[in-house]
């Protein structure tokens, strides 16, 4: 566990922010990284759970899976905070990028390296979804952006009281930020003028993320970049010294009522999750508990 002071976790905050976690890729046949992390909510804490999340480069979904029950809006000091360092790799091909929006994470795999930067992400409102099962590329790139607001977007918050101009021009205020990466012809990867929302369900669709890790990807991935979009709120891996490891993602709701629902969205029983969690040498105990649960975390689930 690290104890940090207050004045520790400040000058990392200015210094350290919403900046991309680098990971080295795993060998062939291996796809978890990293390793959990333990914080104690320091005396004198004024911050809320978003500070934690953007000190240590994770979304708010991702704090909020890790520790449940902790207040989002001012965390108790002493508080022990899970940082949701370690994580399985998407299964699909490690190239370009590569977006779950099941877990509101965004994975750049750059051309010959051996690595994987992992950013947090905000996606689209439900009924206004971010694209899933989608292969695209990079069509071209655009610092300081303007906005056009679609007709549909200006009805949507004109229903709420809102006036949206038809024209946002570049700038601090634009809420595309100061930098976007167009994929496909309607989509983009982009800034934010908000210092929240990464890991929460905020936009028209595309994909936000928080200004230094925006600026870091727009100096780093060039036009053409392949760009991957995928569902995957449950992630298996059997590793190479044979032990399985399982780890789930509240899935996204279909659509605004059921988003609005306290009830959980049942989970996809796919090929790759029964092979794992109804194999020889697996506690179904542990696998039923981490279904439930749904940390977000890797749990092992082999029985030896």
């Amino acid at each position: 566990m690290i104890r940090l002071s207050s004045l520790t976790l400040v000058l990392a905050a200015v210094t350290h922010s919403a900046l991309a976690v680098t990971y080295m890729l795993p060998p062939e046949g291996s796809r978890l990284v990293g390793a959990p992390l333990t914080i104690s909510v320091p005396e004198g804490n004024t911050q809320p759970l978003e500070y934690f999340a953007a000190l240590y480069g994770q979304g708010f979904s991702n704090m909020l899976e890790a520790n449940p029950g902790v207040d989002p809006f001012l965390p108790k000091v002493g508080t022990q905070l899970t940082i949701p360092q370690q994580l399985i790799l998407p299964d699909t091909v490690r190239q370009g990028i590569v977006i779950n929006v099941a877990e509101m994470r965004l994975y750049y795999y750059p051309e010959d390296s051996n690595t994987v930067e992992i950013l947090p992400i905000g996606i689209g409102q439900a009924g206004r979804e971010t694209p899933r099962n989608w292969v695209t590329r990079v069509e071209r790139k655009q610092e300081a952006p303007a906005w056009t607001p679609t007709a549909n977007t200006r009805r949507e918050y004109a229903k709420e009281g809102k006036t949206l101009p038809a024209f946002v021009p570049p700038g601090e205020d634009n809420p595309m930020g100061l930098y976007a990466i167009y994929i496909g012809k309607l989509y983009a990867i982009h800034g934010t003028n908000a210092n929240f929302g990464i890991g929460l369900r905020v936009s028209q669709g595309c994909i936000r993320l928080r200004k230094d890790d925006i600026k870091y990807l727009f100096d780093n991935v060039p036009v053409g970049t392949r760009v991957q979009l995928i569902d995957q709120p449950v992630k298996t891996t059997v590793e190479p010294d044979g032990r399985s490891w399982l780890e789930v993602h509240e899935p996204l709701s279909r659509n605004r009522a059921e988003f609005e629902s306290d009830r959980k969205v049942p989970l996809p029983m796919t090929s790759a999750l029964k092979n794992v969690t109804q194999g020889s040498g697996v506690d179904a105990s542990v696998v039923s508990a981490a279904l439930t649960r749904r940390s977000g975390m890797p749990v092992l689930i082999s029985s030896e």
